[in-house]
């Protein structure tokens, strides 16, 4: 293909993103109230589901939340479309042994960051119940949605994220960069970059969120040695055959 047409393809797998972006948007909008009574479930279960109301200050804050809700309920709904389209889009430029890793490293990644997502969620009470006690006795805690939902998603995310982590490390183990044997005598070292690369990034800054994404990312640095090598084995038994 040319770059024109290069260009028209990439432009046709945009229009078909944006469209369906609109679409499951809309879907959002009319169930806002059910999103945003899941994502108010974590505070209401430190609240003994009474008195569990978020709070506005302004008369336009409303709408606002609820426009931002649909937008980001709407790219995670069209997510499966959107992966699909660039996944067409990129495809006529795989190599077949690319193509071969490409669509498990996508699944097992779209699995890891829901898994990630859910741990996030799981874990929020716990954080919500450390913050609101280090704040003292003598204070009363009222949230705004938009802080809110900023903490419980920006912690969603980054558990989703950090949970892409073995997929990193195979890749890297596929390519050539490290060797399963290079990680497994770096292990006490990543142990500690794992546990003080958490405690910095992440959002709520709490022991429960701190142990809930390193200790399963430690896990995953073992799995990811123990992939490694099935996949560096399986290399050398295919090319046995053709050195022979």
């Amino acid at each position: 293909m040319s770059l024109i047409e290069h260009l028209a393809e990439l432009r046709r797998r945009l229009v078909i993103i944006f469209a369906s972006v609109l679409v499951t948007s809309i879907i959002a909008y009319l169930l806002y109230n059910r999103i945003l009574n899941f994502f108010i479930q974590p505070y209401c279960s430190i609240q003994g589901g009474n008195q569990c109301s978020l709070y506005v200050t302004g008369p336009l804050d409303g709408f606002a939340l609820r426009i931002k809700i649909s937008i980001f309920g709407g790219v995670a709904m069209a997510l499966p479309i959107i992966l699909w389209e660039l996944w067409r889009f990129i495809t006529p430029g795989l190599r077949r042994n690319e193509k071969k890793y490409a669509i498990p490293f996508v699944l097992v990644s779209l699995l890891l960051f829901a898994m990630g997502s859910f741990i996030a969620y799981q874990t929020f009470p716990h954080a919500l119940r450390f913050l609101s006690g280090a704040a003292g006795p003598h204070l009363t805690q009222i949230y705004s949605p938009s802080s809110y939902l900023n903490l419980i998603l920006l912690l969603m995310v980054a558990f989703g994220v950090a949970f892409e982590f073995p997929v990193l490390l195979v890749s890297l183990e596929i390519a050539g960069v490290v060797t399963p044997k290079r990680l497994s005598e770096l292990r006490r070292w990543a142990i500690v970059v794992i546990f003080a690369a958490d405690a910095i990034f992440i959002p709520s800054s709490d022991p429960f969120s701190l142990f809930a994404m390193a200790l399963p990312m430690v896990l995953f640095y073992e799995i990811a040695i123990l992939v490694g090598r099935l996949v560096l084995r399986s290399k050398h038994k295919v090319r046995a055959p053709i050195a022979a």
